[in-house]
C-alpha cells in the first residue's frame, strides 16, 4: 500500500498580500497516519524574494519538485513565472521527473501559479487557487469570504 496525501492547499492573493495554508494530512490507504505534515514552505531564492509554495500528492515527489523549483527560482533571479516555466519544461521532458505525482501552488505578492504534472502553469482568475482532495471545498469557501 502506497502512502498518499489527503491534502488540501489553499492560496489567496488580495490587495498585494498572499496567504497560503494546508491541512497537513497524510493517509495510508483510507487511514490518516499523520495530520501535522508541513506542506506549505516559505522559500526565498538568493535575492531574498518572499515566495511560498504548497504541494499535494506524494510527499517524496513534491519535495523533489520543491527543491527543483527553488533552484530555478535562484537561477531566474526570483522571477516566479520564469522559474515556474523552467520547472514545467523539466517536469515534462525529464524521464525521472515525468513520473512524479504531485501538484504545487507557488506565489509571491504579485503572482499565484498552479503547477501540474501535465506541464500546466495556471494563473487563477481571482487570486484564489486550491489543490488536493479538499481543494474544491477550500476554494469555494475562499470565494465566499472575499466576495
Amino acid at each position: 500500500m502506497q502512502t498518499m496525501e489527503g491534502t488540501t492547499i489553499i492560496c489567496v492573493k488580495r490587495n498585494g498580500r498572499v496567504a497560503m495554508a494546508g491541512d497537513g494530512q497524510v493517509t495510508l490507504g483510507s487511514q490518516v497516519v499523520k495530520s501535522t505534515a508541513r506542506k506549505v514552505r516559505r522559500i526565498g531564492g538568493k535575492d531574498g524574494r518572499n515566495v511560498v509554495a504548497g504541494f499535494a500528492g506524494s510527499t517524496a515527489d513534491a519535495m523533489t519538485l520543491l527543491e527543483r523549483f527553488e533552484k530555478q527560482l535562484d537561477e531566474n533571479h526570483g522571477n516566479l513565472l520564469r522559474a515556474a516555466s523552467a520547472l514545467m519544461k523539466d517536469w515534462r521532458t525529464d524521464k525521472y521527473l515525468r513520473r512524479l505525482e504531485a501538484m504545487m501552488i507557488v506565489a509571491d505578492k504579485n503572482d499565484v501559479f498552479l503547477l501540474s504534472g501535465a506541464g500546466d502553469i495556471l494563473e487563477p482568475e481571482n487570486g484564489v487557487a486550491a489543490i488536493g482532495s479538499g481543494g474544491g471545498f477550500a476554494q469555494a469557501a475562499a470565494f465566499a469570504m472575499i466576495d
